[in-house]
């Protein structure tokens, strides 16, 4: 099972963290495991205007087929909770 999202104006450090309080390890960097699944991170600078960017963090999780699909479903909507953040 594989799926990506992006999540914007959050760090990769804070994806780790994120990721790391859902039962993940650091692999590196951009890598975190956990007991069935795996998350790549990468970020990217995106325009959301014409003078203003943002840090878009992409995130692919991959799960293990006997993971479950609810479990992976699961996972995935804990870390977009975690992710979304208030403007202010």
């Amino acid at each position: 099972m594989r799926r990506r999202k992006e999540f914007r104006g959050i760090s990769v450090r804070l994806a780790r963290n994120y990721l790391e309080s859902l039962g993940g390890t650091v692999v590196d960097d951009d890598t975190v495991e956990g007991d069935g699944w795996r998350a790549e991170l990468s970020a990217e600078k995106v325009a959301i205007g014409p003078s203003l960017e943002l840090t878009e963090v992409t995130v692919d999780f991959e799960a293990d087929d006997d993971f479950g699909d609810a479990a992976f479903e699961q996972l995935i909507e804990d870390f977009s909770q975690k992710a979304m953040r208030a403007g202010g």
